[in-house]
């Protein structure tokens, strides 16, 4: 639990080093917040570390999965903002993944299970799917507020510490052909190596699943065949991540907190 607790503080730390910084310079670049970010990252990638070696096996309730999902998700963004202007991400994600840490750290539940390797491969390919496409919905926010900005000639503030349009739409496709890939990969894994999904509960995560892998497809192909972009590539996105959170969290959320079962 302290190293819980270390973790979360480390990655509010963090957010708020960004701030400041995006505050000073205007930018994050590379300075103190990074080496928290990082520390945060490692404590947090230790502590499932930690507690699959006593469990003796991979855990993926609910609070688990949302822990890894925001691992994931503070890791990209960490690599991003050490990279250019997108600092603005880490004030989101850091206190997400801070929250997502102490809700693990701080559940009941614990259900360790040993999967087949191809399970396995499954389950990770599909954390680190959402883990992405999680960061485009953010990057996607992001490119709508700077438009609606930019539209109502109100760039100022927060505005400014952000990269150009062209920049976070190339960032944010970027992302979307990523996470689309390990979708993919997910799906493919899943139909291969998951059997019986009726008697596992698993048709309705499957069939979500499947529907948000068609509007990211969608997307792309709209991006490259038509040029789609800016409040149609955002409401594409969000839709697409709306769909996979309910396929995964959602269905989980009902089976495991609300009908109690694993």
């Amino acid at each position: 639990m302290s190293i819980v607790l270390i973790a979360a503080a480390f990655y509010l730390l963090a957010g708020w080093l960004v701030v400041r910084r995006l505050l000073a310079v205007g930018g994050a670049g590379a300075g103190f917040w990074l080496l928290t970010a990082l520390s945060a990252v490692a404590l947090h990638a230790l502590t499932h570390l930690l507690a699959w070696r006593q469990e003796g096996g991979l855990d993926l309730h609910f609070f688990a999965a949302l822990s890894l999902v925001g691992l994931g998700m503070s890791a990209l963004t960490t690599v991003y903002a050490a990279g250019g202007r997108l600092g603005a991400l880490g004030v989101v994600v850091y206190p997400i993944a801070a929250a997502s840490l102490l809700g693990y750290g701080f559940a009941d539940a614990r259900v360790a299970r040993e999967l087949d390797w191809r399970l396995e491969l499954h389950a990770w390919l599909a954390l680190l799917a959402y883990a992405t496409l999680a960061v485009a919905a953010l990057l996607a926010i992001m490119l709508w507020l700077q438009e609606r900005a930019l539209r109502r000639h109100q760039f100022r503030g927060w505005t400014r510490v952000l990269p150009p349009l062209t920049e976070l739409e190339t960032l944010l496709f970027r992302s979307i052909g990523v996470g689309f890939v390990l979708l993919s990969a997910t799906l493919l894994t899943g139909a291969l190596f998951v059997h019986d999904f009726f008697a596992q509960r698993l048709i309705h995560k499957s069939v979500l699943s499947a529907l948000s892998w068609l509007v990211f497809g969608a997307l792309l192909l709209g991006r490259w065949r038509y040029g789609w972009r800016g409040a149609k590539a955002v409401r594409w996105t969000l839709t697409a991540m709306a769909l996979l959170v309910l396929a995964f969290f959602g269905s989980k959320f009902v089976l495991e907190l609300l009908l109690g079962r694993t």
